[in-house]
């Protein structure tokens, strides 16, 4: 007897918050060199514009953190870009935070 059973392989899409949450990574992470070369460049004294650009940064990493594990909720999309976006924020999280206590130091 024949086996009857079909397998259909469908094209998982990616998740849209796991896009956007890697795209927040993405956008912390170039704020954060931005601010660095800024920083060193000036010697340290860059003024109150890196501050600002550093907490504008610094909130753009946890609303990522946010949206990847939020995005892990959706159906029948892949995955990938979630858990690259959720471990990237979180990554840039800890940086901003240990250069937030170094300042304080």
């Amino acid at each position: 007897m024949a086996d009857n059973r079909r397998y259909t392989f469908d094209e998982q899409r990616e998740s849209g918050g796991g896009k956007f949450s890697a795209l927040l990574a993405l956008s912390s992470f170039i704020l954060f060199a931005a601010d660095v070369i800024i920083s060193l460049h000036n010697r340290g004294n860059a003024g109150i514009f890196t501050g600002a650009v550093a907490v504008v940064a610094m909130l753009l990493s946890v609303y990522g953190f946010y949206v990847g594990m939020k995005s892990f909720n959706e159906r029948d999309v892949s995955p990938t870009f979630s858990i690259i976006g959720s471990i990237a924020c979180g990554v840039m999280m800890v940086g901003w935070l240990t250069l937030v206590l170094i300042g304080l130091a």
